[in-house]
């Protein structure tokens, strides 16, 4: 399989991360540590880059695309993009947004009118 998109091209960064190629560099000199371990991994190495695979996972979050798609597109298999999205997805995760706490009441009824008898919410 070849290998269509590439992080080698600044407008493949730009168009698939929404950073330009200074903020993509700094993202990976912030990345190598934790995705590139000084210790020597069991298997095989990686058949991308560390670029080309932050690109991979950019692509897979943000085009909705399924994993067999990416791995078409980078030129791998289904299941080596599996496990790139498994281990470089939740270091690109983002913290989750802080939503307020609100209450809601429902008023449950039974079909024939009567009120079911009330569960304690333990508070």
């Amino acid at each position: 399989m070849a290998q269509l998109i590439s992080a080698t091209e600044a407008t493949w960064v730009e168009l698939l991360t929404g950073l330009d190629p200074a903020e993509f560099e700094e993202l990976l000199r912030t990345l190598r540590p934790y995705a590139e371990a000084d210790t020597p991994r069991a298997g095989r190495r990686w058949t991308l880059s560390l670029a080309d695979r932050v690109l991979l996972v950019s692509l897979y979050r943000r085009a909705n695309l399924t994993v067999r798609e990416v791995a078409v597109l980078f030129g791998i298999s289904k299941s080596a993009a599996d496990r790139i999205v498994g281990h470089l997805g939740p270091l690109l995760d983002l913290p989750p947004l802080r939503h307020r706490r609100c209450r809601l009441t429902v008023r449950m009824e039974r079909v024939d009118g009567t009120a079911p008898p009330s569960v304690p919410t333990g508070r």
